[in-house]
């Protein structure tokens, strides 16, 4: 494993849930603790169909100043060494697999957990982590070079994103929906997580009542010294936060947590989102082929993210693979 001081890492949270182990483990949970159908349990969440390769591949080429990969994932193994020692033989010691079990220490009692927020929750305790760090989803890809500054400036981690108002029709949506849920039907559901509301939340933790930071689908940069201070000082909102196992609408969001401290400590490292996002289910034929147009011809664009490829049709699968393999001069194929 690389170990140069001045660096940058990047991390990955994984799952195969085609895995029969993680199946069965998920069913367990989800039907001793949960009512109903836990928002956010769609099989989609958890599916795999090899993106990850793509995504470790984007990386090793497009940023090969990253020092180390840590692919987060619970007891399982996305089997990488063949294909990355066919494309970057040099490169295979750098990747690391990290259980969660190293990452929840002393935290034990939250596992298993099948809910992404909690995981990234921790990331800031893998060991030999460097300071600077970018995290991915598996299904997030570089499509060009970049060089660090895209990720850090003066040290700093760059906010991608923009400045928006609070969701509040979607809250006041949310409350109405449970009250006359509760008024005509007696039912007390849980509110659907939503990724707009769990950014706003980590905004109020921060003392933002009139606008919030809120990011895309991205690579997205993070201090580790600054979320572990936080962390440290204050874990009760912490494990209030990790102690679901499945997504809730009241969490927090790690990257909107740690982009909204790093603005009221002064960091005004702005910049645009600079990706396409791709969501393949249910779309018209030409629509993956002139996203890829767009991303080829466009310089300005430096990520992409492909949302839900499982539900995707075979054929829209296949240009997908197309697509990435043509970016990254490569020939892979998904599962």
């Amino acid at each position: 494993m690389n170990t140069h001081t001045t660096s940058i890492d990047a991390v990955i949270a994984w799952v195969d849930g085609s895995d029969p182990k993680l199946l069965e483990k998920r069913k367990h949970f989800h039907n001793s603790e949960l009512k109903e159908k836990a928002p956010g349990l769609d099989s989609t969440r958890f599916s795999s169909l090899n993106e990850v390769s793509y995504c470790i591949l984007s990386i090793l080429k497009f940023a090969p100043f990253i020092r180390n990969i840590f692919i987060v994932t619970d007891n399982q193994d996305p089997k990488l060494n063949k294909v990355v020692q066919k494309y970057f033989p040099e490169r295979v010691s750098d990747i690391s697999i990290v259980d969660h079990r190293e990452i929840f220490h002393g935290y034990e009692n939250y596992l298993p957990t099948f809910n992404s927020i909690c995981i990234s929750n921790m990331l800031w305790r893998i060991k030999g982590l460097s300071e600077k760090f970018v995290y991915f989803n598996d299904d997030i890809f570089l499509i060009r070079p970049v060089d660090p500054s895209v990720w850090f400036r003066n040290g700093r981690p760059v906010l991608r994103g923009g400045w928006v108002f609070p969701p509040f029709e979607r809250l006041l949506w949310d409350s109405i929906k449970s009250f006359f849920q509760k008024l005509f039907f007696n039912q007390e559901k849980e509110k659907t997580p939503s990724f707009q509301i769990n950014q706003w939340n980590a905004a109020l933790i921060q003392g933002f009542r009139f606008r919030y930071f809120r990011s895309g689908h991205t690579p997205l940069a993070l201090n580790k010294k600054r979320i572990g201070e936080f962390f440290n000082n204050n874990p009760k909102i912490l494990e209030e936060n990790i102690k679901h196992r499945f997504r809730k609408y009241s969490q927090f969001n790690t990257v909107a947590l740690a982009n909204h401290l790093e603005y009221n400590f002064g960091n005004k490292n702005f910049a645009p989102s600079n990706a396409v996002y791709i969501q393949p289910k249910n779309s018209n034929k030409s629509y993956i082929n002139r996203k890829f147009k767009q991303c080829e011809s466009d310089k300005g664009i430096l990520f992409l993210c492909i949302q839900s490829l499982d539900l995707a049709s075979k054929s829209d699968q296949v240009k997908v693979t197309r697509g990435l393999n043509r970016i990254l001069g490569i020939q892979l194929k998904l599962k």
